[in-house]
């Protein structure tokens, strides 16, 4: 139960090296199951949801080394179980996504029901639809999933009814380990379903169309031994180039990418920042005052459901007043109440979010909720009058490396309390 003690108004500049992304991370983890060969990984994020997710490998019997300056080795050969505990999966709602690949590989999984960040109802019927497409029978059985595929998955047409991340990685793991060619339709388009999908035709998949509305898979694969290295976090990245807009500095973001940040950045740049490649990623510096812009959460490359929450920040100190729309999950504004014990003017009604800018904000302690209303109460830290207190930052350990030392490294105050 650490907290962060940030003394706001500090100047603000520098450089931040991003790290790989969790949410490609923990899926291409997952898909070192099919094939049971040696794995190597670059850039692979020290996240608690990453060391949590290869606690759970390890549970199943995979060998995995320690995890030292982004490297990490790891082979699921030995892997003979096919159902997980409890324990990590009501942790983290990722670790639903080691059911395809295990039931690509034996035959069969058992897994309890996901937990994860309390950020709205995510059910996993799409998941569980994309697997009986393929021929796999699926009972529940409480808090327990179980699905079996006689005679093994068969590859077959699906199509989504709307674009989903997590169910778009579950068909696509699926589809590589079934026999014949899958067509699957209105996928989700985010640079990490691009990534995991790399990963796979690298350890021996056929994949065609991955980052597109619709991806051909033909299977079943001849697995082989594979390195990738893991694309760069497009929020981590995001969320720096908004405290550079919050503070006014002038920040370099190391392995940052225009094109994995879709409507962000056209919206960041309306709301008074410039942004601009450099030889080792972005650079982002505010000149003058900023702006209020309405937003509205889409699937990539729209606004980012995960960008939300530090986007309002930002929009707490534009001048005007902008409308924020949550149309991803009901739950996401719970940060809301946290930035108004900090003076934010923030009016709710429904999935909408009216937010008057006002002058300044002020120190407050403030409960962290989930993983971005984490970064988004951080921010609002930085240049905020006073002291904040961020309680509960378990939450921002989930996908933040380092991100008091990072902060400290670019002129904030910041100070982790051990509790």
């Amino acid at each position: 139960m650490d907290k962060l003690v940030i003394q706001g108004g500090h100047p603000f500049s520098g450089s931040v090296q991003i790290a790989g992304a969790k949410n490609a991370a923990l899926p291409i983890l997952a898909a070192s199951l099919l094939g049971g060969a040696q794995v190597s990984l670059a850039n692979v994020p020290h996240v608690s949801d990453v060391m949590s997710m290869l606690e759970l490998l390890r549970g199943l019997g995979a060998e995995a080394g320690p995890l030292r300056n982004g490297r990490l080795s790891l082979s699921t050969a030995d892997v003979v179980s096919s159902e997980t505990t409890y324990d990590i999966v009501r942790r983290m709602r990722a670790s639903f996504l080691v059911l395809a690949p295990l039931v690509g590989r034996f035959g069969h999984a058992r897994i309890s029901r996901p937990g994860g960040c309390a950020i709205g109802t995510r059910p996993v019927d799409l998941h569980l639809e994309a697997l009986q497409q393929l021929g796999a029978e699926v009972r529940t059985e409480g808090g327990v999933i179980d699905v079996t595929a006689h005679g093994g998955l068969r590859g077959e047409r699906i199509v989504f009814p709307a674009p989903s991340v997590g169910a778009t990685h579950t068909a696509m793991m699926a589809a590589a380990s079934a026999s014949g060619e899958s067509e699957i339709v209105n996928c989700a388009r985010e640079p990490e379903i691009a990534d995991t999908a790399a990963f796979l035709t690298a350890m021996g998949a056929t994949i065609e169309g991955a980052g597109t509305h619709r991806m051909l898979v033909q299977g079943p694969t001849s697995w082989r031994a594979a390195h990738h290295t893991i694309l760069p976090d497009r929020i981590e990245a995001a969320s720096y180039l908004v405290a550079a807009g919050l503070t006014g500095g002038r920040l370099e973001v190391i392995g940052g990418r225009l094109e994995h940040l879709g409507a962000a950045c056209h919206l960041l740049e309306a709301a008074g920042l410039s942004i601009f490649p450099s030889d080792r990623g972005l650079i982002a510096e505010r000149r003058g005052a900023l702006h209020s812009v309405d937003m509205a959460t889409e699937a990539f490359p729209g606004f980012p459901t995960d960008l939300q929450a530090q986007f309002m920040t930002l929009m707490c100190l534009a001048d005007g007043v902008s409308v924020i729309r949550e149309r991803i999950f009901e739950q996401r504004f719970m940060h809301v109440p946290e930035l108004q014990r900090m003076g934010a003017d923030i009016t709710l009604s429904g999935a909408a979010a009216t937010v008057r800018g006002v002058p300044r904000l002020q120190g407050a302690e403030v409960m962290a909720t989930d993983l971005r209303a984490s970064m988004s109460l951080v921010l609002a830290g930085l240049v905020a009058e006073g002291e904040t207190v961020v309680h509960r930052v378990y939450h921002l350990d989930r996908g933040y490396e380092d991100i008091d030392g990072k902060l400290t490294r670019c002129g904030a105050h910041i100070e982790r309390v051990r509790q």
